[in-house]
């Protein structure tokens, strides 16, 4: 445990550690949350990690975390700071989505997510910004504007969660709440050097149940496995208002997290049999392989999936069917939207019911086969993403054959274990040799979400990607 002597200090505290340092009188909320504001104010403008900035509400919340904390009633979050990305509902604040057709207001109550971080001490400090309607993997959107990567101005920083990632990795603060339909945790992580966990379906409840065909999971984003381990164990859980969400009580993930994994069975797949993807990223990701198989123990066999190359047409039909659901705002709206996603809307508007049928038999034959996977396997490793962060103006990479809207062409890693509904995460695995980062997916069996943290903080003990920070001058 460090004891913060500045700004940047603070600013990279992890929650356990401000725990730690609250119970001992050495750093106080009230402090972290005036640092963290403070280092918005100098860095947040050329970043546009924020919708909005709560700054008056959370030093207030922090102090009364600094009263509790006082009289020995510390909660489990007590006096850390949390954000929220801006399609879910925080008390008094509005829950928009990126795009002038839709505008849902001021929030009345917190989401039922959002509360249970705010009853377990949370201190609520900001929404993140995302892409418009949380469409894309790409850090902008016609309100907002662009989001940038931390580690580079005018790079793509990921998306739909760009902004948490962003803050995450600038050091607003230890944890974020993210939501990830077809990769939008795990792609802003890979792309912003920071951790980022999708539970498994269900595992934490998603109120209103989002209309994408039981695909779309809330979950945490941080820098450290241990971080996001925290915060699903408060987030996770059964509510009567998600008739979807998994029985089970959340576990005590960040209590069990420092255990060996010498012996587990780990399928590796650099491509998954059909993926385009850039040479440096595989070398990394092989990199990784290495040190889970010399450093930690593992039991690392590189495979060729055959459900593999399946994935791209079921992906890319169902994207585009979801996001046809917006034809009716074009006539109104088409001029203020984004000309991609306008692209997308287009090309999945004329689908009948009976092609939406025919698609969704094939993708259940699919996740099958992904399911199968795991009766041989403990884990699956790949790359998070097929690239680095390119021009945030671009849809794809200048390398890349040309798109108008499929984003997907380089996100094949992500998309199939929504569908599966398995935990998967992004952690940290180098660098290119510009000095971005690189993130390496970890997916586990649905339900052992703990397996894969366990795994993924193991990688986090063993190396120190994770812990660098963007080279800011301040």
């Amino acid at each position: 445990m460090i004891k913060p002597g500045s700004d940047p200090d603070i600013a990279y505290c992890t929650a356990q550690d401000l725990k730690q340092l609250y119970q001992a009188r050495d750093l106080s909320p009230v402090d972290v949350m005036s640092s963290i504001l403070r280092r918005i104010e100098t860095l947040n403008p050329s970043l546009n990690a924020f919708s909005v900035v709560m700054a008056e509400e959370a030093m207030e919340q922090a102090r009364r975390s600094e009263g509790r904390i006082a009289k020995a009633e510390a909660r489990p979050l007590e006096g850390v700071p949390v954000t929220i990305k801006d399609s879910y509902e925080v008390k008094g604040q509005e829950s928009e989505t990126g795009c002038f057709a839709v505008r849902r207001g001021v929030a009345e109550k917190d989401n039922p997510v959002v509360h249970r971080l705010r009853h377990a001490g949370a201190v609520i400090f900001g929404k993140t910004t995302m892409s418009e309607l949380a469409w894309s993997g790409i850090s902008r959107n016609p309100v907002n504007g662009v989001t940038h990567n931390p580690w580079s101005h005018g790079l793509n920083a990921g998306a739909s969660s760009a902004g948490a990632a962003v803050a995450a990795a600038a050091g607003f603060g230890p944890l974020h709440l993210g939501s990830d339909g077809a990769g939008s945790i795990r792609m802003p992580a890979h792309f912003c050097g920071v951790f980022g966990h999708k539970p498994t379906y269900g595992r934490i409840p998603h109120i209103s149940v989002s209309n994408n065909d039981y695909g779309t999971h809330i979950g945490p984003m941080s820098r450290s496995a241990a971080d996001s381990a925290l915060m699903l164990k408060i987030m996770a859980g059964p509510h009567y208002l998600d008739h979807t969400c998994c029985e089970a009580p959340p576990e005590e993930y960040d209590n069990k997290l420092s255990v060996s994994i010498k012996g587990k069975k780990i399928a590796f797949s650099a491509d998954l049999g059909h993926a385009q993807v850039d040479p440096e990223i595989t070398s990394l990701v092989e990199n990784a392989v290495d040190i889970f198989i010399s450093d930690l123990g593992a039991n690392v066999r590189e495979i060729t999936p055959e459900w593999g190359p399946e994935g791209r047409e079921i992906g890319r039909f169902f994207w585009s069917a979801l996001q046809a659901r917006s034809a009716k705002y074009l006539d109104q709206w088409e001029d203020k939207m984004g000309p991609d996603l306008v692209a997308c809307i287009k090309y999945g508007a004329n689908y009948s019911a009976n092609d939406y049928l025919d698609a969704r038999e094939r993708k259940y034959a699919y996740v099958s086969k992904i399911s199968a996977t795991f009766e041989d396997w403990d884990y699956l490793i790949t790359p998070a993403v097929s690239v680095a962060a390119f021009p945030v103006d671009l849809v794809v990479p200048a390398h890349w054959e040309p798109q108008d809207w499929d984003w997907l062409t380089w996100a094949q890693f992500s998309y199939p274990f929504n569908m599966s509904q398995n935990p998967a995460c992004s952690v940290p695995c180098g660098f290119t040799s510009d000095g971005l980062p690189v993130g390496l997916q970890i997916v586990g069996r649905r339900f052992d979400d703990l397996g894969v943290l366990q795994v993924a903080n193991a990688f986090q003990k063993a190396t120190d990607f994770s812990w660098q920070r963007p080279p800011f001058t301040v």
